[in-house]
C-alpha cells in the first residue's frame, strides 16, 4: 500500500480543489517548496496516484444532450470470466469508438459469483437508452460471447448525482466546475 507524506497530501489536496493549479501556485498555497511541488507532482503521476481528465456534463445543467442516465447491469452466465472480459476491450481494435456516444462510464462487476458489467448509459429519453440498450450494446456482448452469454439484466434511472470521486458533491461544494474555496481543507479526503 502507497501512503502519501504531508507534503504529498498538501499537493494532492490542492489538485482536488482545482485540477489546472500550478506547481508555482500549489507551492504559494500549501507552502512546499515549488522544485519539492514538482518533483513529487510528477513521482505520483508515474506511479498512477495522479491521474487527470476533463468531465463533460451532458446534461441539462452542462450541454443539455441528454435528458436521462440509466445504470445497466448485465450479469453473464457462469463459465464467462473477468479475464475474457478484458481480452475482449483490451483485442476490440476499435475500442474507442464502441459506443462512446453512450456509455458514461463503465466497470468490470461481481454479481452473485458471475461476471457482469456495469455501465452508466445516457440517452435523450429512457426510451432512446432502452433502444440503443436492446438494439446496440446488448446485440454487441451477444456477438462476442454467445446468444445466451447474458444471464440477467437491471436497470436503474439515475436521478441527480450527490458524490463522485469522493470529493465532489456537485449540489454542495461545486461552483463552475471547482470546489468552492470555502469548502474545508480538511472535508477533502485524500487517504
Amino acid at each position: 500500500m502507497r501512503c502519501l507524506d504531508d507534503q504529498e497530501r498538501y499537493i494532492v489536496r490542492a489538485l482536488i480543489r482545482n485540477p489546472r493549479c500550478s506547481d508555482n501556485r500549489i507551492s504559494a498555497l500549501t507552502g512546499v517548496p515549488v522544485r519539492t511541488v514538482s518533483r513529487k507532482r510528477a513521482r505520483l503521476e508515474q506511479e498512477g496516484v495522479l491521474s487527470y481528465y476533463t468531465a463533460i456534463e451532458m446534461q441539462a445543467e452542462g450541454t443539455g444532450r441528454f435528458s436521462t442516465q440509466h445504470m445497466l447491469m448485465i450479469k453473464f452466465k457462469l463459465g464467462i470470466t473477468r479475464s475474457q472480459i478484458v481480452q475482449e476491450i483490451r483485442s476490440e481494435p476499435n475500442v474507442a469508438d464502441v459506443y462512446s456516444e453512450l456509455i458514461r462510464d463503465s466497470y468490470i462487476a461481481e454479481m452473485d459469483g458471475h461476471i457482469a458489467l456495469v455501465m452508466v448509459v445516457e440517452g435523450e429519453s429512457d426510451s432512446d437508452v432502452a433502444e440503443n440498450v436492446q438494439g446496440k450494446i446488448i446485440p454487441s456482448l451477444q456477438k462476442n460471447h454467445g446468444e445466451d452469454s447474458i444471464q440477467e439484466l437491471r436497470t436503474i434511472r439515475l436521478l441527480d448525482p450527490i458524490r463522485r470521486l469522493h470529493n465532489y458533491l456537485p449540489m454542495v461544494n461545486m461552483n463552475e466546475g471547482f470546489i468552492n474555496e470555502e469548502w474545508p481543507d480538511d472535508a477533502i479526503f485524500v487517504e
